[in-house]
């Protein structure tokens, strides 16, 4: 039941939109296949770093303090805004070609300092109590579910932004898309930042 639980708690917490899938999707749309595929595998690191992080206790020390947890939350929030823009702004084929796209070490970082991740996976790490006898046991079972959950889910998502774009789209169609992504990008931040200001 608990493991059940687990599970759905998990594919519920990575298929909701958040900064990491919309901008992968975002990237997907305006810069291709390859180069998501590139910025997804830093995300994936990222993830699994976060995920080492918490099961270490390093992330407790380190989100410990107010100041450093907002510090990086701005830092991770004005970036996304940054790709947010630079989603927008790729109008056309031309533009993405000419563009310098997010790739594995801008995954990475992103990952690393967002605050959101943290306590998700400290959710998913201290909230249930599968192998209360065994916690190695308990490790690699999360670790493995969780992380093929999220490949699952974030190549869904890098799949629909890369079938935008292969759709041909009129100029001004594929524009529209892509500011579209960008706006719901930058809500999904703002989000993020005022419900994690206001605990």
């Amino acid at each position: 039941m608990y493991m059940l639980s687990f599970i759905v708690v998990v594919i519920l917490m990575f298929i909701t939109p958040g900064p990491g899938v919309l901008s992968l999707a975002g990237t997907g749309a305006a810069f291709g296949w390859r180069q998501g595929l590139r910025y997804m595998a830093g995300l994936w690191v990222g993830h699994f770093l976060v995920s080492l992080a918490v099961i270490t206790g390093l992330a407790t020390i380190i989100l410990a303090e107010p100041l450093i947890r907002a510090i990086l939350l701005f830092i991770c929030a004005g970036y996304f805004g940054y790709l947010a823009l630079r989603i927008a702004l790729a109008k056309s084929k031309i533009a993405f070609i000419e563009m310098t796209a997010p790739g594995f070490v801008t995954g990475v970082t992103l990952q690393f300092i967002n605050p959101k991740a943290y306590a998700v996976h400290t959710t998913f790490f201290s909230g249930f109590a599968l192998y209360q006898d065994n916690f190695l046991l308990e490790v690699i079972f999360k670790m493995i579910s969780m992380n093929f959950i999220w490949i699952s889910i974030h190549l869904i998502w890098l799949f629909a932004g890369v079938k935008l774009n292969a759709l041909n789209l009129p100029a001004k169609a594929q524009n529209q898309i892509n500011i579209f992504m960008a706006a719901c990008l930058v809500l999904v931040v703002m989000i993020s930042v005022w419900s994690v200001l206001s605990h």
